[in-house]
């Protein structure tokens, strides 16, 4: 009986050493040695913010991750498909459902990493859109509206959209289409964030304004839903053909600022998930994890992309001090990460 008695005594002082050095292995282990990653990220700033707070983690796990390339929607999902890109953070599904045939079978959706629900919808300034009775898109054919509204002269409403590449721009031009308002509204096309300090200028001088936005989105800090303005309908649901089946989830309950509860919104919410090339993946188990493990709330991209709004656009310093403030919650996704590659 006694040496069956050693090995048991010997084992358990095994698990006994190896449970205090696992923590200290997992806290110094760098899976990410040796291995460069090519990180990418949207035209639209706002989704900059988690993507340098996960390049920051990266570069935490020992791997190489320069500046991240700054790419539309359908050259990013094709070069994630390819291996030519490894992943961003910016993926809004089902928004963005019409890339999938580019990257299915070779690149993968892994997880949300920022949480809550991404609306999107019209907005119109709120002292106008009570003054005229304006609380829906088919108001827009109105003459009255399309006057107060009209900055070109063009004899339409002027509203701020999205540019091309980006997948919004798809279902605003569908809902063009669709409830017939070509001869009615302009959908200025231009640089996001320019248009929308443009609109928001013309706001403060006390102008009609119309436009498309997204949460998180620094434009809901500025132009506060149910306070400086609010969140119009559509005439009915349309989508178009690739995410048809999503119809109900753009009818929204509790939508703060809107017209109505639920709220028409016309475009179904989306979640913020990160996309990774596959191959990728497989190579590299702690990138998984990190993806899976991390979150960052909406309210904080929110703070950051007023920031970056007001004139401080160090994305940068705002992620370092973002990791900094959640420590303890960072620590806890790296360990996890070191603990998956040992």
């Amino acid at each position: 009986m006694k040496p069956r008695l050693d090995k048991t005594l010997t084992a358990l002082a095994t698990i006994a050493i190896m449970a205090g050095v696992a923590p200290a292995l997992a806290q110094d282990a760098q899976p990410g040695e040796g291995t460069s990653v090519t990180l990418a990220q949207p035209t639209w700033d706002t989704g900059w913010f988690q993507t340098e707070i996960f390049r920051q983690m990266l570069q935490e796990l020992g791997y190489e991750v320069g500046a991240p390339m700054t790419l539309d929607n359908p050259a990013f999902y094709q070069s994630v498909g390819f291996g030519d890109v490894d992943l961003w953070v910016d993926g809004w599904f089902p928004i963005h459902d019409p890339y999938r045939q580019a990257f299915e079978g070779s690149a993968e959706i892994v997880d949300n990493f920022t949480t809550g629900g991404a609306l999107e919808g019209y907005l119109v300034d709120k002292a106008t859109a009570e003054s005229m009775g304006i609380t829906s898109l088919e108001d827009f054919k109105r003459d009255d509206v399309k006057e107060a509204f009209d900055r070109d002269g063009d004899g339409r409403a002027d509203m701020v959209a999205c540019p091309p590449g980006w997948g919004c721009e798809t279902v605003i031009e569908h809902h063009l289409d669709a409830y017939d308002l070509r001869d009615h509204v302009n959908p200025v096309k231009a640089g996001y964030p320019a248009a929308m300090a443009d609109a928001v200028a013309a706001y403060e001088s006390g102008e009609p304004i119309l436009f498309y936005t997204w949460t998180p989105n620094w434009t809901v800090n500025e132009l506060v839903p149910g306070e400086d303005v609010v969140w119009i309908e559509v005439p009915e649901v349309s989508l178009p053909e690739e995410i048809a089946s999503l119809a109900d989830a753009a009818t929204r309950e509790g939508v703060e600022g809107c017209v109505n509860d639920p709220c028409r919104l016309g475009f179904p919410a989306n979640s913020i998930v990160s996309v990774a090339n596959s191959a990728f993946l497989e190579q590299n188990p702690a990138v998984r994890v990190l993806l899976e493990a991390a979150e960052v709330e909406l309210t904080d991209v929110y703070a950051q992309n007023a920031r970056m709004n007001a004139g401080d656009s160090d994305v940068e310093a705002h992620a370092a001090e973002w990791i900094a403030e959640n420590r303890a919650a960072v620590d806890g996704w790296l360990d996890a990460a070191r603990s998956s590659a040992l």
